[in-house]
């Protein structure tokens, strides 16, 4: 009789290096291809824009030159409020989101639910057969009267379907109906259930739909750019679009801060666009270390223990 070759794990550790090392070299390529776009931004924003205009976009500009930033940070003023509107906007604005969608997600995937597939329904319902701008122009500025107020940049978006179908399956497949029946009996009531138990062991999904919301508030412009007049209520994103739409808006600010222009000087109109690029990207792209963190500590707060 043949004898069974005995495998042992270092022989599979060889056998699994070689598709190791593919798929490491793959994963790395795809993560430059991620990074090196935004790498080549900073630098052309950080170029000299007689350079851009010579010499076309390189990696490696000739000279290197602040003069986009500096322009950047003679509207100081207009640029620290319309940043502070920003955070103010995407903090509350995720917060709320990410409240309201967890908590009708919970409801909705509760089995002793008795209205569960009705609201289900109601809210695939109102995904698909949106309202559209005009009358939810009307309602914001008329009904509720949010014209030039912060709320009409926060309200519009505060609850999101998708959010709530995500974590409606997360909900369902990830925490387990013995710890809440366990929780009942010992008297606790449901929103003590839902913020001492079925939170923590929700913090992977929480984090996920509190990143896209996030994302969200953070990149909106446009309906700043239907309910906001004032130009102090206005957020980055859409003074980013102002400066970049018309460049001289930007020379007028500068002129109206006492910074007017020398004789000859004219505004570095293409670094400018690209420096915007780097000011609107670079916080929230900031966020995505703490969101990873969460990730990985939500896996492991709350599990079931044997």
């Amino acid at each position: 009789m043949r004898k069974k070759k005995h495998i042992s794990a270092v022989d599979i550790r060889s056998f699994s290096k070689g598709p190791n090392i593919f798929f490491n070299i793959l994963l790395a390529i795809l993560a430059l291809s991620c990074v090196l776009p935004f790498f080549f931004i900073i630098v052309l924003s950080l170029t000299k824009e007689s350079d851009i205009t010579t010499y076309g976009y390189q990696f490696w500009p000739k000279h290197w030159t602040f003069a986009s930033y500096e322009y950047l940070g003679k509207m100081g003023g207009q640029v620290l409020e319309s940043f502070g509107v920003s955070i103010f906007v995407t903090v509350i604005g995720t917060l709320m989101n990410s409240l309201f969608s967890s908590t009708y997600a919970y409801a909705i995937s509760r089995r002793d639910f008795a209205f569960a597939r009705f609201f289900t329904i109601f809210a695939l319902v109102s995904m698909l057969f949106t309202p559209g701008m005009v009358p939810t122009y009307l309602v914001v500025t008329q009904m509720l009267g949010l014209k030039d107020n912060v709320w009409a940049l926060i309200l519009p978006a505060c609850f999101g379907v998708y959010n709530v179908l995500i974590m409606r399956t997360f909900f369902k497949t990830s925490i387990p109906e013995a710890i809440l029946e366990s929780a009942r009996v010992d008297g606790a009531g449901e929103i003590k259930i839902f913020a001492d138990i079925v939170v923590p062991m929700a913090i992977p999904g929480i984090a996920t739909i509190s990143l896209f919301t996030c994302l969200s508030y953070w990149n909106d412009w446009f309906n700043a750019m239907l309910y906001m007049t004032n130009t102090k209520m206005i957020p980055l994103q859409y003074l980013l679009v102002q400066i970049s739409n018309n460049i001289q808006y930007m020379s007028q600010t500068i002129s109206a801060g006492g910074s007017a222009l020398a004789a000859g000087q004219t505004l570095p109109s293409e670094g400018m666009r690209f420096a915007i690029v780097v000011v609107a990207t670079l916080p929230i792209a900031l966020t995505y270390p703490f969101f990873q963190k969460y990730f990985v500590k939500g896996m492991t707060i709350g599990g079931v223990k044997g």
